[in-house]
């Protein structure tokens, strides 16, 4: 099998109504990606996620720099492929952040195809499920900007779906209204319903050592970036001073820097996302890296699960998997959840695939 053509791709998808984080304004999705089609009929596409902001860059990187050296090549190389690209010409003034999320949706791309060609899911060509139930916890109810009566509703209606797990973003200004939200939200849910908040590395050391302390009152299952994610040190302080675990990963690019966070013992759940380490390849890399450790994987979903459902199941220390559903409807065989759980995917690839009334619907390059 040969590659024939790269063609790199632009979708943002609306997101109604706009969410905020301690750090973001959300209005879209944006979908930076790459379909690579070979002279066997098979089509692999690849993403990176983003809040639609620097995707000409990424798919720059791929037209550039990525795709001359895919062309003719085998898809099935893709190790080797991999590191043509990672130690290539981008690798002088970019070892993470934009290239890396580049090669995260080219390499995305080429385990689509190897499991395409290979007529199964993702997840069953990377060595089967070790359980056709996959744990979700949800996010999309708990946005800053959501009102507190409305973060409230959206919690309770959650559970009442069958959630077993909500988690909500904090890092107000002033930390106290946090604390009220928290407080109500975990009399809304109940004692038995796993409760995680999300600070978007919006605290410095002091306020998180202060504030996190005040809140694991609420029985918190994890507190989520608290500080910058360059500062291996300071979530290792927290890591030793706290007793809510400490996770982090979606704003971790590459393993050596997961290795130094695991290593130091300054992150307890590791959330590793596809999208943004170097793809598929790499983020198995960490995976077993954390195993080693016996670090558990929940990751960051820049994919919207899409292809995370796959690598979480096939994966020994990945426990759940969050859940926002903003792109399912574009997607052939969109990620499903029902009664809490994902549903794994039946058809061949990494889930990938989308549907061309809404490719075109929403590609704007």
């Amino acid at each position: 099998m040969k590659i024939t053509k790269v063609e790199s791709f632009v979708l943002h998808v609306p997101i109604t109504p706009p969410i905020t984080d301690a750090i973001n304004v959300a209005t879209h999705w944006g979908l930076a990606g790459v379909r690579i089609y070979t002279d066997e009929g098979f089509i692999g596409y690849g993403y990176t996620g983003t809040c639609a902001h620097g995707d000409d860059m990424i798919v720059d990187t791929i037209d550039k720099y990525y795709a001359p050296l895919l062309v003719g090549k085998d898809p099935f190389m893709v190790r080797e492929l991999w590191d043509e690209m990672r130690f290539g010409k981008m690798h002088w003034i970019g070892r993470s952040g934009v290239t890396h999320m580049a090669l995260a949706a080219v390499d995305i791309a080429l385990w689509d195809i190897m499991a395409k060609a290979s007529n199964k899911p993702l997840w069953q060509y990377l060595g089967g499920a070790k359980s056709k139930r996959i744990k979700a916890y949800n996010t999309n109810g708990g946005w800053l900007n959501w009102t507190k009566e409305r973060l409230l509703k959206d919690v309770t209606d959650i559970v009442e779906s069958g959630f077993t797990g909500v988690k909500i973003k904090v890092g107000k200004p002033d930390p106290r209204e946090d604390y009220d939200r928290c407080k109500a939200v975990r009399k809304a849910i109940g004692d038995d319903v796993i409760f995680m908040i999300d600070v978007n590395q919006q605290w410095n050391i002091n306020t998180a050592m202060t504030w996190g302390k005040k809140l694991e009152e609420f029985d918190l299952f994890w507190l989520e970036e608290p500080l910058n994610p360059d500062d291996i040190m300071g979530h290792k302080k927290l890591a030793d001073e706290l007793n809510v675990p400490i996770a982090l990963g979606e704003h971790v690019y590459n393993k050596y820097a997961f290795r130094d966070y695991i290593h130091h013992g300054a992150v307890e759940y590791c959330q590793v996302d596809v999208t943004r380490v170097a793809g598929i390849t790499e983020w198995v890399q960490v995976a077993g890296l954390a195993a080693s450790y016996d670090v558990p994987i929940c990751p960051h979903v820049g994919d919207m699960g899409q292809i995370h459902q796959h690598l979480v199941a096939s994966t020994q220390n990945a426990i759940m998997l969050e859940y926002i559903p903003w792109i399912r409807h574009i997607f052939e065989e969109p990620a499903t959840v029902k009664d809490g759980h994902y549903v794994l995917p039946e058809m061949p690839g990494a889930s990938t695939t989308i549907l061309p009334k809404f490719f075109e619907e929403y590609r704007v390059r």
